[in-house]
């Protein structure tokens, strides 16, 4: 079995300030902390996209020291809210394809690779995926042949009826669909995005996304223009890697519910 960590939407600002009420620094070094005590036997962490809410440098200074802080080894990837010359400034180690998208693959074990994606377009909201981005997929998908894949990915490209995250979701997925369609080694789809807990199969693929580390989006399927916040308590998701199967315990790190043996 190989355990990974399933983080999401960090939204960091620069350290003294806050975001909607919170402190997203403060909100991460608590489940950085809570990671280091419970999974440091995890063989890394990953983290899908808006990690920082402007993309300012002070931003990512202030994410790289606490996910430095981390037991385990970190793989990133980029959302809207991010600017890929800031975070590649910070983060040279990043890995990016031939045209400058924070696209690359990672050994997971179990004879899976995770395959990380880049929907970033730089101003807008909404994610895209273009010919160029769908090229790396499909060169990437056919030299992995049969082999077990997980994808990881910032906006869904489908759509979870929240009206208002459904019109800043992947803006037109058909290069995305067009190279998964008739792939049967795809075994798992983890985006963010949402700061929802969400799971379900898309195309046949599974899909999972939990709720962020920073602020929420509340479950309303009637509002529109203005995005709902919410309040509700941060996430990360310990996942559980085997051949016949993937499990994803959705952990909220800050509840503090009195437990006790049945």
């Amino acid at each position: 079995m190989q355990k990974f960590i399933h983080i999401t939407d960090t939204h960091f600002v620069p350290p003294g300030n806050l975001l909607y009420g919170l402190n997203p620094i403060d909100r991460l070094a608590l489940c950085v902390a809570d990671v280091n005590r419970n999974h440091s036997d995890a063989a890394f962490a990953i983290l899908t996209g808006d990690l920082a809410h402007k993309g300012e440098p002070e931003a990512y200074a202030a994410l790289k020291r606490e996910l430095d802080k981390l037991m385990i080894p970190y793989h990133l990837l980029v959302g809207n809210h991010d600017d890929r010359a800031h975070f590649h400034a910070t983060f040279p180690e990043a890995k990016f394809d031939k045209n400058g998208f924070v696209q690359y693959t990672l050994e997971m074990g179990e004879g899976v690779t995770g395959v990380c994606l880049d929907t970033n377009e730089p101003g807008k909201p909404w994610g895209t995926f273009c010919e160029k981005r769908a090229a790396w997929l499909k060169a990437t998908l056919d030299r992995l042949g049969n082999k077990p894949v997980i994808i990881f990915i910032h906006h869904p490209p489908f759509k979870v009826r929240i009206r208002r995250m459904d019109d800043i979701s992947l803006l037109e997925p058909k290069h995305l669909v067009a190279v998964l369609e008739g792939r049967t080694n795809i075994r798992h789809m983890f985006f963010g995005h949402l700061h929802r807990p969400i799971a379900g199969a898309w195309r046949g693929i599974p899909i999972s996304t939990l709720r962020a580390t920073s602020h929420q989006v509340a479950l309303d399927f009637v509002i529109e223009g203005r995005i709902p916040g919410s309040h509700e308590p941060p996430a990360y998701g310990v996942c559980l890697l085997e051949e016949d199967q993937m499990i994803v315990h959705m952990h909220d790190y800050l509840d503090r519910t009195h437990t006790f043996l049945l």
